[in-house]
């Protein structure tokens, strides 16, 4: 499977510098944040919530009440819990990050999701992507290739209430081809090649939301629908990703 995390929007916001992702896999992920802190949180997430909305991205209204009801203190490392809000990722550890809230309200709205829909992540990372679809309603099913990733953002979804998301600890390129066909498939890493494991277990009317490109350089983020008359893409734009890993291939299976 592959890393959760956006390492840098490139839709036109380029105010913060490019995120280092030397994180150790020797950091601690064990304190959490304690309960009482987290009203303190109310007014940092409000200001991270305007200035999406200033953005001049069109994201809807839904998917912004959904991403702001995700109280994304509870996905980080404790030693970045007061950067929580700030609009930008942060690191988890095993060279990964957290995603840019924006990129995540964006590459929600891209896979245009209805409540009870069934939607594969591809790269768990924290958990952080994962609680947001389910704040949409989603049936969520994420895999992650990292094992102590996978537990530790098992451990947030669970401590946030979001029990319902299904965990796989497996190489997310090839999917979760047991729960296939999915109404939407969203990876958080950029694979080199578009999956086709994955363009497979997309249902007729399905969604992909998939960022393309060589590691170390801007890549381009795909929207990839499934027809009955086969596959359309769209691009929509140019952005930033840690690479997907895994068993890729040149050619798949």
């Amino acid at each position: 499977m592959n890393r959760a995390g956006a390492v840098f929007l490139m839709f036109g916001v380029l105010g913060a510098a490019l995120l280092a992702l030397a994180c150790g896999a020797s950091i601690s992920r064990t304190g959490g944040v304690d309960g009482g802190r987290d009203s303190a949180f109310a007014e940092r997430r409000s200001q991270l919530m305007a200035e999406i909305r200033a953005s001049d991205r069109e994201i809807s209204e839904p998917v912004l009440a959904a991403v702001e009801r995700v109280e994304r203190h509870r996905f980080v490392l404790p030693e970045n819990v007061d950067e929580a809000y700030e609009n930008r990722p942060l690191p988890i550890g095993e060279g990964q990050t957290i995603s840019q809230p924006l990129i995540v309200a964006m590459m929600t709205e891209a896979l245009g999701i209805s409540p009870g829909d069934r939607v594969l992540e591809i790269g768990t990372g924290s958990g952080y992507q994962a609680a947001v679809l389910a704040e949409m309603g989603a049936k969520v099913y994420s895999v992650e290739i990292i094992p102590a990733l996978a537990e530790w953002a098992e451990k947030n979804l669970r401590g946030a209430g979001y029990e319902d998301v299904k965990q796989r600890t497996d190489d997310g390129y090839f999917g979760w081809e047991d729960e296939a066909p999915f109404d939407g498939i969203i990876v958080t890493a950029a694979p080199d090649h578009v999956p086709q494991p994955l363009i497979r277990q997309l249902k007729v009317g399905g969604r992909m939301i998939v960022p393309v490109g060589p590691p170390g350089f801007y890549q381009t983020l795909w929207k990839i629908e499934q027809t009955a008359d086969g596959v359309v893409a769209e691009n929509l734009g140019l952005v930033r990703f840690v690479p997907l890993t895994g068993e890729m291939s040149a050619e798949d299976p």
